[in-house]
């Protein structure tokens, strides 16, 4: 009986249990795994990847044209540990006919959660109260003294009201908020109803919102959407808050805004680059809150994720239906 040939797999980071114990149940897979949380150097992932079969990676490893030459021919399926697949070369990947795996919908809740936490640490100015009792500025009560902004009567609006768009107004409803607006491709009114929210164009929303939150794709028609032009169009008293792609955003134009009061405060949970370099501008303000990308950081969702991905990838390479594929 000749033995059976199996699948190579190459993982690019460490990832949680479930996802682990999926691929290493896999009796025709031989899987290898970069067994650090930290990056992938570019020769380890090389080398890893030659005449893969699989690939299971996240989303800070770019998958080039250059990449898949390495991978070679046997390369037939790309599972990410991500929603967003801004970082692999999609129509290279379409015309070598391999199949591409993703995560949606199991991290929608713990992300809409993070962007509603930053979005009322922003306002409230959460950050500084802290630094303030920890650098003895607390001195007594004060009527005026740290003083923000609240949902309650206000008009929000959300830049992409898809699966996460949808779960932040759900959200954001019962603070009181008062409208909800939104902007996008196109109307998606089947969305838009349980809020009521009025679909208008990116300058109205921009004009018109007190807290404006981006939950769009990162696309050629959403890089640098949010630049000087949108932040001037934009309250003074506005806050804005991007849980989406740190390319959605002109940084520069944003720091200005910031800097010169043109708008009241930002939040960030994704920059460019990421890490943000530690003596970026942003980081010198103090009506700036960033976070290091951790809106699906949750034990369980990322727990489901890597199973979804885990399971993708073995679907794939056994020529069944994915549970989560993207269509090219």
């Amino acid at each position: 009986m000749r033995p059976v040939r199996l699948m190579k797999v190459f993982v690019t980071r460490r990832i949680p249990p479930e996802g682990r114990a999926a691929l290493a149940r896999a009796a025709d897979c031989e899987v290898e795994q970069w067994d650090s949380d930290e990056p992938i150097p570019d020769k380890e992932l090389e080398r890893g990847v030659a005449g893969a079969h699989g690939l299971l990676c996240v989303l800070s490893d770019r998958v080039d044209k250059r990449l898949l030459d390495v991978a070679g021919a046997n390369l037939k399926v790309i599972s990410t540990l991500s929603v967003g697949v801004d970082h692999l070369a999609l129509d290279e990947i379409k015309k070598r006919g391999i199949r591409v795996g993703y995560t949606p919908d199991v991290l929608t809740d713990a992300t809409a959660e993070l962007a509603v936490s930053l979005l009322l640490s922003t306002c409230r100015r959460l950050p500084e109260a802290i630094e303030e009792v920890k650098n003895g500025g607390w001195t007594s009560w004060k009527p005026l003294w740290l003083c923000g902004h609240g949902l309650t009567h206000s008009t929000v609006g959300i830049i992409g009201l898809g699966r996460i768009g949808q779960a932040i107004a759900r959200r954001l409803k019962p603070f009181g908020v008062q409208r909800f607006l939104y902007t996008g491709r196109q109307p998606r009114p089947e969305n838009a109803a349980e809020f009521q929210a009025e679909f208008v164009s990116t300058p109205e929303l921009a004009a018109q919102s007190d807290f404006i939150v981006v939950a769009c794709s990162l696309t050629p028609a959403t890089k640098g959407l949010c630049n000087k032009d949108f932040f001037q169009k934009m309250k003074e008293t506005a806050v804005f808050v991007n849980i989406s792609r740190g390319d959605v955003v002109n940084q520069d134009d944003l720091y200005q805004a910031l800097a010169s009061g043109q708008i009241a405060a930002a939040g960030l949970d994704v920059t460019t680059p990421e890490p943000l370099p530690t003596n970026h501008p942003l980081l010198t303000l103090k009506n700036c809150v960033i976070l290091p990308h951790i809106g699906s950081a949750t034990h369980r969702t990322r727990n489901n994720m890597s199973l979804l991905a885990a399971n993708n990838l073995l679907a794939g390479l056994r020529g069944e239906p994915m549970p989560s594929e993207l269509k090219l």
